[in-house]
């Protein structure tokens, strides 16, 4: 009876040990899942959020927050869902072709050239102007510019290895100096600022709140790494998105609990200047910490998106010129990824938040705002794909309102930038 016992409880026991090596292995793949679209999503975008939506004032911001998180949140399920709908490891222009035919590919080509190039253009402006604000700093803004542009290009030219690397040093940069600036700055917070309401221009910011949002570019991606698993892939996606949501909000309350709306230096005026989150700290505190703390996490946050995305466009130029990754070519691809962009920057150095707002309001409005639901609404009722890898309840009336939520972020980025 006792051997009995014991022979039970071993198969038991391995048989929980297993189990347990089975969580733990499922909740790494979504932890991994998550943690990617997280680290997609926090980028440049966040050193405009506080300046876009700062006129507003808090309360109005939190609003738009939440309705652009919920938006993109629902955009990134469909994408996913129509994903889920073709063979294994298709990309966007893949999905686009086999959904909208030859048309769809050609403007995801299009847009998607114009989103690489508007966002290597506010990564350099920004990237030199966060360096042109470090005290002592001895390069004026064009060469702070050219100098954070040269230091990276070899980097890229290098390969994915080396940007691998690197690029666990500036996302535990980001962590460690963000969290150093809002605990060293948390107390410097003013709630009268807080309580600053002006509704009538919270809507201008929905375009950089796009751009700072993106993660939808990931979602192929996502869907091979958790091996088309749709309870993983959800979870990812939701809590991935929670994340970056939650880390803004504490940002935009520090920011806008220091920085005024308006007056001299205030949110208003950065934005007519062109100027990141951060440049407008040092006229408000008197604390070296906070302006340490502040200007590096802006150049860590800016670098971690900047040299993926720097790749990803190289990536996208070989493939679009169909040139080999080698030898002159590969020159010449660093060139047009870095080039390029370095010129338009320095011929408008105030074009930061603009490129921004092009980037979020065209761009990102067209691929990952309206695409979707024209692409979940082409492959349910005209490709009839299968009804269980539908993602997102709702039916015709909810793709129509995120249609024309889209649309009306299209058109009135349009109106902004040239009406």
């Amino acid at each position: 009876m006792n051997q009995l016992k014991t022979r039970d409880l071993l198969r038991l026991n391995n048989i929980s040990d297993a189990s347990i090596m089975r969580i733990i292995h499922s909740l790494g793949h979504v932890v991994g899942g998550t943690l990617l679209v997280a680290g997609t999503t926090i980028g440049v975008g966040m050193l405009a959020l506080p300046i876009a939506t700062g006129p507003a004032g808090f309360i109005p911001s939190l609003a738009i927050y939440f309705i652009c998180w919920l938006f993109m949140l629902c955009t990134g399920l469909l994408l996913m869902e129509i994903n889920l709908s073709m063979p294994r490891a298709t990309g966007f222009i893949s999905m686009a072709e086999k959904v909208l035919g030859t048309p769809g590919r050609i403007l995801f080509w299009v847009v998607y050239l114009f989103l690489f190039l508007t966002v290597m253009v506010a990564h350099v402006a920004g990237g030199g102007g966060v360096l042109h604000q470090i005290p002592n700093w001895p390069l004026p803004a064009w060469a702070s510019a050219l100098f954070y542009t040269t230091v990276f290009a070899p980097v890229v030219y290098v390969g994915a290895k080396m940007v691998d690397r690197l690029n666990l040093f500036l996302i535990s940069g980001v962590a460690l100096f963000y969290l150093g600036f809002v605990g060293v700055s948390i107390s410097s917070v003013q709630a009268p600022l807080l309580a600053h309401t002006d509704w009538t221009r919270a809507w201008l910011a929905l375009p950089i709140l796009f751009t700072a949002f993106t993660y939808q570019v990931i979602i192929p991606t996502l869907v091979t790494y958790l091996d088309r698993d749709v309870r993983k892939i959800r979870l990812a996606i939701i809590f991935g998105s929670l994340i970056p949501l939650i880390v803004y909000l504490v940002w935009e309350f520090v920011i806008l609990g220091i920085v005024p709306a308006d007056g001299p230096y205030g949110i208003t005026e950065t934005a007519r200047l062109g100027l990141n989150a951060v440049a407008p700290l040092k006229h408000f505190v008197d604390s070296n910490w906070i302006l340490v703390f502040s200007n590096w996490f802006a150049f860590f946050a800016l670098t971690t998106s900047f040299i993926p995305l720097a790749l990803s466009f190289f990536d996208f130029l070989a493939d679009g010129f169909k040139w080999k990754k080698t030898g002159i070519h590969r020159f010449w691809l660093c060139i047009l990824v870095f080039g390029v962009p370095s010129v338009i920057a320095l011929l408008y150095p105030h074009i930061f938040l603009v490129a921004l707002g092009y980037a979020g309001g065209i761009s990102c409005a067209l691929l990952f705002g309206l695409m979707p639901p024209v692409m979940a609404w082409v492959g349910r009722y005209v490709h009839k794909y299968p009804r269980e890898t539908r993602q997102l309840p709702g039916g015709k009336p909810l793709l129509i309102v995120l249609m024309i939520f889209a649309l009306l972020i299209l058109s009135g980025e349009i109106i902004q930038q040239f009406l």
